[in-house]
């Protein structure tokens, strides 16, 4: 009776510790779906910040394109005023000595 009791308690245990296993092999392989989820949601999202600062550094270079074409018109805008002064106070210069 003594020897049936302790295969009993033996089997029991050995139950016990096999439906551990199968339950922690379980959560483990949740555990791993869960894990690769995240790790996909979050090379989407790092996907999504890249395109987002590429489409930032593109509005970013059109503008300064933009801002460098009207400092050039400016530029030459300037520099035509100042010719056009220079050439009338070259002109005033000359019919000074003219007289």
């Amino acid at each position: 009776m003594k020897k049936v009791f302790i295969t009993v308690m033996a089997l029991s245990l050995s139950m016990s510790v096999l439906t551990s296993c199968k339950d922690a092999s379980e959560k483990a392989k949740d555990a791993s779906e869960e894990a690769t989820e995240a790790l996909e949601d979050a090379g989407e999202s790092l996907e999504d910040a890249a395109k987002d600062a590429g489409d930032a550094i593109k509005d970013a270079g059109e503008e300064v394109q933009e801002l460098g074409e009207k400092a050039l018109d400016s530029i030459k805008k300037a520099g035509e005023d100042a010719m056009d002064k220079t050439k009338e106070a070259a002109k005033k210069a000359i019919d000074s000595v003219k007289i």
